[in-house]
C-alpha cells in the first residue's frame, strides 16, 4: 500500500526480520483485512515502538519476527534484548496493549526468560533451560499438509469451520498448555521421528533427526493469554504463501486482530490480573 491510511478503524504495527519470508505475500494478508492500517517495521528500530509513549498510537502489536539469535555462527550466537527493550516492553504490558505472536516469533529472545511467559512457549534452536528444567531444541517440518481443529471460544472462532486442511511448516516445541486457551490443534503427530532438530539445521546439518529423542510434544497451533493487563495471541501458522493464501488462516489472523483491538479483551486480561 502505498498511501497512507488516516481512517481504519484499527491500527497495527508489525515487527518484522529475522528469520526469512516472503515480504510482499505477508504484507498482502493484511491489504486484505478490512478496516484494518498497517506499519510494518524490521528489528532492530521496530524495539523503538514498544515504548508506550510510541505504542499509543496503534491498537495491536503484531510480532512477525526473531531477534535475539545470530545466525552467522554455527551455532547461532543468542543476543541478550537491550534493557531499554525489557523495561518498554514490561511498561506496555502492564498499561494494558494487544499482542499477536505469530509463527516464527516464539523463538525470539532465547535468553530472556520472561519472553516465554508473555508468549505462551517457546521454539528452542539450542538446548537449553525452561522453567527449572532441561530442555532438547526443538523440531520444525516444512510443507506439511494436516487437517486443523478449531477450538470454539468466543469471537477468535467465528467463521472458522470445525476442522480445515493446511498446508505449513509445523514446529514440535515448548507449550505451556496449562497457561494457555487453545484456539487451534493439529492431527500431525508431534513425534521426533515427524520432525528434524533445529540444533543440527544450526550446525549446517538439515534435515536432521539423528540423536535426538524429544519428548512428544503439544499439538495446540494457536492459543489466547493473558500476560498482566495486557491480551495475547500466538499462532504457529504462517510460514509462507501456502499459509497466507488459506482462508481459513487469514480469518483467524482477522478474528484474532479484531478480538485484541477491542475494549473486550483489555476489560478480559486486565480482569484475568487482578484475580
Amino acid at each position: 500500500m502505498s498511501r497512507i491510511d488516516y481512517t481504519s478503524d484499527l491500527k497495527l504495527l508489525i515487527s518484522v526480520k529475522g528469520h526469512p519470508y516472503d515480504r510482499n505475500a505477508f504484507a498482502e494478508l493484511f491489504e486484505n483485512i478490512e478496516d484494518v492500517s498497517y506499519t510494518i517495521v524490521e528489528q532492530p528500530a521496530s524495539q523503538a515502538m514498544f515504548s508506550p509513549i510510541l505504542a499509543k498510537d496503534y491498537d495491536v502489536h503484531v510480532l512477525y519476527d526473531m531477534p535475539g539469535l545470530d545466525f552467522t555462527t554455527q551455532p547461532p550466537s543468542l543476543i541478550d534484548p537491550p534493557e531499554k527493550f525489557v523495561s518498554d516492553f514490561e511498561d506496555l504490558l502492564e498499561l494494558g496493549h494487544g499482542l499477536l505472536f505469530l509463527h516464527h516469533s516464539i523463538a525470539s529472545w532465547p535468553t530472556w526468560p520472561k519472553y516465554a511467559e508473555i508468549v505462551g512457549g517457546r521454539f528452542l534452536y539450542v538446548p537449553s533451560e525452561l522453567r527449572g528444567r532441561p530442555c532438547m531444541d526443538s523440531g520444525y517440518r516444512h510443507d506439511v499438509t494436516y487437517t486443523a481443529k478449531t477450538h470454539s471460544w468466543g469471537a477468535l472462532a467465528d467463521g472458522v469451520p470445525d476442522t480445515f486442511s493446511m498446508t505449513d511448516e509445523l514446529y514440535l516445541y515448548e507449550v505451556f498448555e496449562q497457561d494457555v486457551i487453545p484456539l487451534l490443534s493439529g492431527n500431525y503427530p508431534p513425534i521426533s521421528d515427524n520432525f528434524y532438530s533445529a540444533a543440527h539445521a544450526g550446525l549446517g546439518r538439515m534435515f536432521s533427526n539423528a540423536d535426538w529423542p524429544h519428548p512428544q510434544g503439544s499439538n495446540y497451533l494457536a492459543w489466547a493469554k493473558s500476560y498482566k493487563n495486557s491480551p495475547i495471541v500466538y499462532i504457529q501458522m504462517g510460514d509462507g504463501p501456502s499459509a497466507y493464501e488459506n482462508p481459513h488462516f487469514q480469518k483467524i489472523l482477522s478474528n484474532a486482530i479484531a478480538w485484541l483491538g477491542s475494549a473486550e479483551s483489555l476489560a478480559w486480561a486486565k480482569k484475568r490480573n487482578q484475580s
